[in-house]
C-alpha cells in the first residue's frame, strides 16, 4: 500500500467528483481521457456497491494513462469483506498507484432500501476494517464526525469528507494530525448570479435531508434555519458555491485549512454534474495563486 506521502505525489492538489459516467450521459473511457486531458489527476464515483459498479467505471482507468480513480464511497452495508478486498486487489495490481478504496457507512433511507437496519453505523464500520482481508490499494474512510475521523486517521492513510465548509477541513486536519491524506469533495456551479445559485440549492436539498450531513453542519454553527429550505445564502456560499469567484475562494481555503487534494463536483441546471465544465474550471484552477496548487509537503 502507498503511503500518504507517495499519494500526496501522485495526487497533486486537485480533483473531479462525479457521478458514474453512463449517469452524467458519458461513456467512461472517453470521459476519462477528458478528466486527464484538463490536467486533473483522480475522479471519484459515488455508488460503488458491487462488483457490476466497480467494472463498469474500470474503463476509465483502462483508458488513461495516469488518471487516479477513488470510490466516493464503497459501502460497508453492501459488500461483503473479502468480495472488496478481491476487487480492489485486483483493481491495484492492474492499475498499480491509481486506485483508491473509499469506504463509507452510506446513509439511513439508502441502508434501509436494502432491507437492513440502519444501526451502530461506526461499529458497522469497525467491523468491517476488523474482517476486511489485506488490501494493497490505499484505503480512506467517508468520515465526518469525531470518531470516525479518528478511525480514519488510526486504521487507514486518511479521510474522504463530502459536504463540508473549509472549517470542517481545518478541524479534520487537526483530529488527523499531519500525515494521513485529507481529500474533501467541494460541490459548485460554474454559472454565477441567479442560475448558479438556483444549480446550488437544488444540489444541496438533497443532502439536507440526511441527518449525517445536517448533524455535522450543525457542530460548525449552522441552525435549523439555515437547512431549511434548501439551504441559507450563508450555507449555499460556504458549501456549494457560485460562480468563479467563489468556487476559487472555497478551494483556496480548503487548501490552506489542510486539505492535501480537493474533489470538485461541478453543478449544472437542477443540480445535476456539468459534465462539460472540465476545462472551464481547469482554467480557474490555474489562475489560483501558488499557495493553493502548490503540494502541501513540508
Amino acid at each position: 500500500m502507498e503511503t500518504a506521502d507517495e499519494l500526496r505525489r501522485v495526487l497533486g492538489p486537485f480533483g473531479i467528483w462525479m457521478p458514474p459516467p453512463t449517469r452524467a450521459g458519458r461513456g467512461a473511457a472517453e470521459y476519462g481521457r477528458e478528466i486527464e486531458a484538463a490536467g486533473f489527476t483522480s475522479v471519484w464515483f459515488p455508488g460503488m456497491n458491487s462488483a457490476a459498479d466497480l467494472a463498469a467505471v474500470e474503463p476509465t482507468l483502462a483508458a488513461t494513462n495516469r488518471l487516479v480513480l477513488g470510490t466516493g464511497i464503497a459501502s460497508v452495508w453492501t459488500w461483503a469483506p473479502a468480495e472488496l478486498a478481491r476487487e480492489a486487489n485486483r483493481l491495484a495490481a492492474a492499475y498499480p498507484e491509481r486506485f483508491i478504496l473509499g469506504l463509507g457507512v452510506s446513509h439511513a433511507p439508502l441502508v434501509e432500501s436494502t432491507g437492513q437496519a440502519y444501526v451502530k453505523p461506526y461499529s458497522k464500520m469497525v467491523q468491517f476494517l476488523d474482517e476486511l482481508p489485506e488490501v494493497t490499494a490505499p484505503v480512506v474512510l467517508a468520515a465526518l464526525a469525531p470518531k470516525m475521523l479518528e478511525l480514519a486517521r488510526d486504521r487507514t492513510v486518511g479521510a474522504h469528507p463530502y459536504f463540508t465548509p473549509p472549517e470542517h477541513t481545518a478541524y479534520a486536519r487537526r483530529v488527523l494530525g499531519a500525515e494521513p491524506l485529507l481529500i474533501p469533495e467541494l460541490a459548485g456551479a460554474l454559472a454565477p448570479g441567479a442560475a448558479g445559485a438556483a444549480a446550488a440549492r437544488a444540489y444541496a436539498q438533497r443532502y439536507l435531508a440526511l441527518p449525517n450531513y445536517t448533524s455535522n453542519l450543525k457542530r460548525f454553527g449552522f441552525t435549523d434555519a439555515d437547512i431549511a429550505g434548501g439551504g441559507s445564502d450563508r450555507l449555499i456560499s460556504q458549501v456549494v458555491p457560485n460562480g468563479p469567484v467563489a468556487i476559487a475562494t472555497r478551494l483556496r481555503e480548503h487548501r490552506a485549512a489542510g486539505a492535501d487534494h480537493v474533489v470538485v463536483q461541478l453543478l449544472a441546471e437542477g443540480g445535476a454534474y456539468d459534465a462539460g465544465g472540465l476545462r472551464a474550471l481547469a482554467d480557474l484552477i490555474a489562475e489560483l495563486p501558488e499557495e493553493a496548487t502548490r503540494s502541501n509537503l513540508t
